[in-house]
């Protein structure tokens, strides 16, 4: 029997391979959590197989996508990135990035880690979509409205309820698969975190 997926993962190989590895599969990492979160504020106004193409040259202008180092990056080191055609090169979101790391370890120091911060907001609950079709699908809740408020308080840039909803997406704190998708529930997700995870929220 042929595998289903979600539409959007039929327009690339890039992106079915990102749909199957990676979408709506819950992360606990906050190294990965600010991977995604540079990624999706990368993305605005731009496709997303755009960028999964320039995903590996960030990662390797990013130091790894590194927030500790990141936090740091001065004037001189904002200039060599724009003069870098491999990666997203708009002012505004390269000069976001220092600061935006800046914000995602004032949350590590406040609440121990930011996947401690960020599965708070769902009490460790993954929220299943339900959704029939690609039409279904919200662009924002009022979950991704509650985050981003408080982003914006906190000082985070780029990051609306819309940003907010496609990064819960596609950190698996939103499971928002297709029913008929074989990622839907093949992958062992359950409705609320258990003990492992639990353990890496207090770290």
């Amino acid at each position: 029997m042929d595998k289903k997926y979600c539409d959007w993962a039929l327009k690339s190989e890039l992106e079915k391979t990102y749909h199957d590895k990676e979408w709506g599969r819950p992360i606990f990492d906050d190294k990965k959590f600010f991977e995604m979160l540079v990624l999706e504020y990368m993305q605005a106004g731009l496709s997303w197989q755009t960028i999964l193409q320039k995903r590996e040259a960030m990662r390797a202008a990013f130091d790894g996508f590194d927030a500790e180092k990141i936090e740091k990056y001065d004037d001189e080191k904002f200039k060599k990135l724009l003069q870098n055609p491999e990666i997203i090169r708009n002012r505004l979101k390269i000069q976001a990035l220092a600061h935006n790391a800046k914000i995602f370890r004032e949350i590590q120091r406040e609440f121990g880690s930011f996947s401690k911060y960020i599965w708070n907001f769902t009490d460790g609950k993954i929220i299943f979509g339900n959704h029939e079709k690609i039409s279904d699908v919200p662009v924002k809740t009022e979950l991704s409205e509650q985050i981003a408020k408080d982003f914006k308080k906190r000082g985070f840039k780029f990051f609306g309820p819309t940003s907010v909803y496609a990064f819960l997406q596609s950190t698996g704190i939103v499971n928002d698969h297709l029913k008929y998708c074989h990622c839907y529930q093949k992958q062992g997700f359950s409705t609320k975190i258990g003990e492992k995870e639990n353990r890496q929220m207090a770290v």
